[in-house]
Parts: structure tokens; C-alpha cells; sequence
């Protein structure tokens, strides 16, 4: 994966963290929490939003969507809470949204001088550290099933997002500093919620996208298709991630996994899937890779799985809390050698990480989570249904 630079790895300027892969630096983290217990502070957020938090310097932000589909960006004050602004996007028509979605569940991202969010129908927004507009840029009318819910990636000099849908699918390149459109691919596949992956492969940079029915790298310098494997199912959400030289991809709706040997040319189904599972993936969370291992959530049936990640060797599986058809939506992050999984009731299964299915606590916010969590500098930032919050030591 190619991950964050610079200052940028201080922090959780982006959709999974300066990895890109939910994997935390650092130790001295809280394992233990409630909505009351380690919590150094506490404060609603207005309107709806399933997009995580990021972090930059002393500054909190999400995104939210009020009275309908009114989208902003919220600039917290991350040693208290405080709100210290917020930068509303150009109305636009509202979607027709799965209820579980809502008009703000795209990730934001930052540079250090702006921050860039998707909106779908209201397109990509660009403010300053002050929430003061840059620029703005439409995508055109979304038209995909369930609204839109992939995040934005930020490669080099460029913002690059994609859109499945019914018509127009698209992956494109924005330039960071005007929004000017860099290049932009016609896609084939209808469905699709994901989030880009940025990868490096024997000196050549992939932008890797796991959508319906197939996955597919792009060349980040043109938009030009490099490569494609199939094997996905009809629907897929999850995020790839990466390790011993694969690239790993969940298949939607307890599908298949895929690991895959990226680069290559043209169809490479034939002869870059390393390994495959045949059912029991995730249909939203994203998979975690650490330490040689691959961690993921079904969360049809809310079994957690680890596997020997060069070969697809289940090492464990163990039930995670109650079943519930799409009872998990937070991708899971490894800290301190433990791994959380976090499901929509709010509950946070804490496991120790290994070749041995070790279930340490789970922790209760006594709320809905949906959101991914940001960790950064011995604190968890977490936004649930109404609230954002601050756990670390009290």
C-alpha cells in the first residue's frame, strides 16, 4: 500500500489511517471503555453522517448531512469538542438513500491545506483549514441504488474517487489545488460503494478498485485499465488492503475473498488469484491484514475469521456478539497486538491477535456505531449515531 508522508503519517488524515489498512502505530491505547468510563469528552453532532472521523494537527473533522440532504464539513477542536466551523456544500438534489446510508457517508480527507469531501449529487467540496471554500466540482446526477458511500483517496497531487451506478460509472482524478479534472475512465460496472486503494508493484503504481464482479487497477499517472480479475459478486463495499505481496478483496453479501497478485496485464483472472474463499466475507467492513495474517467480519452472520494470509489457511473463526444481517458496519483496526471489531449496536469485541481465536472483553457504547474509528496520539476518536467522542486514559 502506498501510505501516507511526511507529517501526514502523524496523524488520521484519511479513510483507514496513514496505512490506509486500519493498522495503528504507537501503543499506550485504552482497550477498556464505556459511554462514560475513559471517555475524555463527549458532544452531539447535528444531522446524520456515517463517515469517520480524521484528524490533522489539533483539528477534528466529519462530515454530516441536515434537514435532508444539507451536507457539511465539521471542523472539531480536538482537545475538548468544540465545534470551531462548518463549510456547507451546494444544494443538490437528494438521492434515494438505503436506510442504513445517509447523505454524508463518505470519509473526508487532508493534505494539511484543505480538506476534500465527496457529497454525490452535491459533488466534491474543497475548503481551507478554516472552512473557507476553495472550490467545487459536480460529479452529475448519482444514480446508483442505495446512494453513494465510497471515500475519496489522495494520491500524490491528485483526488481520485470512482462511481458504479446505473449509468456513467466513472473513476476519476482531480487536481488537489483547482478541482480541474485530471482524467477521467468510463467504467463498466452498475453497483458499487467502494473506496480506491493506492499500490506499488515492482516499481509501478495501481490504483486498485474492488467493485461489482470484478477487480480492476487503473494507472494513476492516465486513468488507463492495466489489469482485471473476476470473481466478485453482484454487490461489493469493502475496501482492499494488502500484504505478502497480494492484494486482498471482500466480495459483498458473505461472498468470496480474493487474493490476488497484482500487476499484470489485461485479464488476469486466470493467473493472479493466489486464493480464494468460497463464501463468508464481508459485505461492508473492510478486511484488516497484519503481522502475515488476514482478519475479516461476515457480517451476515457475524463470524470472525483469520487466515494465513500467503495461503488462505483458516487459522480461526469465532462468533462476534449476536447474529444480525448486516449487524457490522466499522471496518476493524489492530492496536497493541489486539484487534477490535465493532458492530451497528455499538459493541467492541476486543481479540487478542494470533493464530488462536481470543476473545480479551468487549466494550458497549450503549449506541448505534457505524463509523470507523481514528486513533492518534494515545486517543480514540470515535463517532457514533448522535455523539463524538474522545477515549483515551482518564
Amino acid at each position: 500500500m502506498i501510505e501516507a508522508e511526511g507529517e501526514a503519517r502523524q496523524w488520521w488524515s484519511r479513510w483507514r489511517g496513514p496505512s490506509g489498512q486500519g493498522l495503528v502505530d504507537g501503543s499506550g491505547y485504552v482497550d477498556k471503555w464505556s459511554g462514560s468510563d475513559n471517555v475524555l469528552w463527549k458532544v452531539p453532532v447535528p444531522g446524520r453522517g456515517n463517515s469517520s472521523p480524521i484528524v490533522w494537527r489539533n483539528r477534528l473533522f466529519v462530515t454530516t448531512a441536515e434537514d435532508g440532504p444539507r451536507r457539511s464539513i465539521l471542523c472539531f477542536d480536538r482537545a475538548n469538542g468544540k465545534l470551531l466551523w462548518q463549510a456547507t456544500a451546494p444544494e443538490a438534489p437528494a438521492e434515494k438513500l438505503y436506510w442504513k446510508n445517509t447523505y454524508a457517508s463518505s470519509t473526508p480527507v487532508t493534505d494539511g491545506q484543505r480538506v476534500y469531501s465527496y457529497f454525490g449529487n452535491a459533488g466534491v467540496l474543497a475548503v481551507d483549514m478554516n472552512g473557507k471554500q476553495v472550490w467545487h466540482r459536480s460529479v452529475g446526477t448519482i444514480t446508483l441504488y442505495h446512494g453513494p458511500g465510497g471515500s475519496p483517496l489522495l494520491y500524490r497531487d491528485r483526488l481520485i474517487l470512482y462511481q458504479d451506478q446505473k449509468q456513467d460509472s466513472f473513476i476519476t482524478a482531480l487536481n488537489l489545488a483547482t478541482g480541474e479534472t485530471i482524467w477521467k475512465t468510463a467504467r463498466e460496472e452498475r453497483v458499487g460503494w467502494g473506496t480506491p486503494a493506492a499500490i506499488q508493484v515492482s516499481g509501478r503504481d495501481e490504483i486498485i478498485v474492488s467493485s461489482q464482479a470484478r477487480v480492476t487497477a487503473y494507472d494513476p499517472s492516465n486513468g488507463q485499465l492495466l489489469w482485471w480479475a473476476s470473481g466478485n459478486t453482484f454487490e461489493t463495499t469493502p475496501t482492499p488492503v494488502v500484504g505478502d505481496n497480494l492484494v486482498f478483496c471482500a466480495s459483498g453479501r458473505a461472498g468470496p475473498t480474493l487474493a490476488l497478485r497484482p500487476g499484470g496485464k489485461g485479464d488476469v483472472t486466470d493467473t493472479h488469484i493466489q486464493w480464494q474463499t468460497p463464501r463468508g466475507s464481508p459485505f461492508i467492513p473492510s478486511p484488516l491484514y497484519a503481522e502475515g495474517r488476514l482478519y475479516t467480519i461476515n457480517d451476515m452472520a457475524a463470524i470472525a475469521t483469520c487466515f494465513q494470509a500467503a495461503t488462505g489457511k483458516v487459522l480461526w473463526q469465532g462468533r462476534l456478539g449476536q447474529a444480525k444481517n448486516e449487524g457490522f458496519s466499522a471496518s476493524p483496526v489492530i492496536v497493541d497486538n489486539k484487534v477490535f471489531f465493532t458492530n451497528d449496536d455499538g459493541e467492541v469485541f476486543v481479540l487478542a491477535a494470533g493464530d488462536k481465536f481470543e476473545l480479551l472483553h468487549t466494550n458497549n457504547f450503549g449506541e448505534r456505531v457505524l463509523a470507523s474509528p481514528a486513533l492518534v496520539d494515545q486517543q480514540w476518536y470515535w463517532r457514533t449515531e448522535k455523539h463524538l467522542m474522545a477515549i483515551g486514559k482518564a
